[in-house]
């Protein structure tokens, strides 16, 4: 390694306590999509502490930020962090960790800003990526509109520098029947729940027919107020993912055809909630960046596993690899075979493991970072391999 990225990494490592306290506030006080008061204000209180210049409530949105150190006229590199936690199990998905790993890796060049070569890094809060669209609207806003190349991380069992992301849209489901008492009246009800009920068995049953990279899952949120009472309202959601937009856009109206089937087959009067405006897109690979960042992992003595087969999740990052070169490598921060979005992965996500794979992330993001603002060239080959691809 050079010189600068020793340092940097130096300079990292004896921020760790203070990384891992960070990341253990964040992790100890969960926060829903557009609620992560607390993670924002920690996180943008930590970023003024090593030399940042902070933009709070960044386009509007309350729990967004933007953490900005210029040294000249040159590329603009974005570190990304997420630090919505999942309902009923927290940071499940690992969030408190990729919040630090972005503001550790900010904090190292920023603990060298006085040798780094010209240009301009940002550190940019992402609200509400569990289903919220945080950088969805951010990129609406034109937050994105000047960054040359963003990077992140994101939890995992394993190093891997890709994963694909599939495309996902939301729909929800409301009926509405009529109430009457269930043991001396039941024929004078129409239950809506058992609209939800059938809808959610037609999915099932639709499952069986779609292609192998595409998913639909559901889960009925509302049900009825008393067993003796014949349910007149009913609700569910389902989540359509594929790596095919087109496709997921067609598996989304056969979902909505499920429903429209069960509301008829029970006489329920339905209502269509489309959630399109946190449409979700798949990821955009782009080897430029992913070398450049595989091969500091490498300088850190970090071997990558085997490609990812069959793992497949989505994210708003998505979207952001969709308007400007971008990657999110995986950092292991739990054991292998730890599923992500379980108890397990909630535990470990403050565990020794967690803290050495954070840190280890945060140094492989600011060497990367580095490498984009000492070589334009390598920008402009990632803009190139971005704009020839599919």
């Amino acid at each position: 390694m050079t010189a600068l990225k020793t340092a940097i990494v130096g300079a990292i490592d004896r921020l760790g306590d203070d990384l891992e306290k960070l990341s253990r506030q964040i992790h100890d006080n969960p926060e829903l999509c557009y609620e992560e008061v607390k993670a924002a204000a920690w996180l943008t209180d930590f970023l003024a502490g090593q030399g940042f210049k902070v933009e709070r409530a960044l386009a509007g949105i309350e729990t967004a930020f933007r953490a900005t150190i210029e040294t000249g006229e040159g590329p603009t590199v974005a570190i990304l962090c997420e630090y919505d936690a999942l309902p009923a199990i927290g940071h499940a998905c690992g969030h408190n960790a990729i919040a630090t790993a972005g503001a550790g890796a900010g904090a190292g060049l920023a603990a060298v800003r006085d040798k780094l070569p010209k240009g301009r890094i940002h550190v940019i809060g992402t609200p509400a990526e569990e289903g919220g669209g945080g950088k969805v609207k951010l990129i609406q806003a034109g937050v994105f509109t000047d960054v040359d190349a963003a990077m992140m991380v994101h939890g995992f069992d394993q190093w891997v520098g890709h994963m694909d992301l599939l495309g996902i849209v939301r729909v929800g489901f409301e009926f509405t029947g009529k109430a009457a008492h269930a043991s001396a009246d039941p024929w004078e009800g129409v239950n809506a729940l058992d609209g939800a009920v059938q809808t959610y068995n037609n999915v099932s049953m639709l499952r069986q027919q779609v292609r192998p990279d595409a998913r639909i899952h559901g889960i009925i949120t509302h049900g009825g107020a008393a067993p003796n009472i014949i349910p007149e309202f009913a609700a569910a959601i389902f989540y359509v993912r594929s790596l095919n937009l087109d496709y997921m856009w067609e598996l989304q109206k056969r979902v909505i055809a499920c429903a429209e089937g069960a509301a008829k087959a029970t006489g329920c009067t339905l209502k269509v909630i489309a959630h399109n405006d946190t449409v979700y897109e798949p990821m955009k690979r782009n080897e430029t960046l992913l070398g450049a960042f595989r091969a500091n992992l490498t300088a850190l003595g970090i071997t990558e596993a085997p490609p990812l087969v069959d793992r497949l999740g989505s994210s708003d990052v998505g979207n952001v690899s969709q308007v400007i070169p971008t990657i999110q490598p995986l950092m292991k921060i739990a054991p292998d075979n730890t599923p992500i979005h379980s108890r397990a992965f909630e535990a470990a996500a403050v565990s020794p493991l967690a803290r050495a794979g954070t840190l280890a992330a945060a140094k492989a993001m600011a060497m990367t970072t580095l490498d984009l603002l000492a070589e334009p060239a390598l920008v402009k080959r990632a803009h190139d391999e971005f704009k020839g691809a599919k």
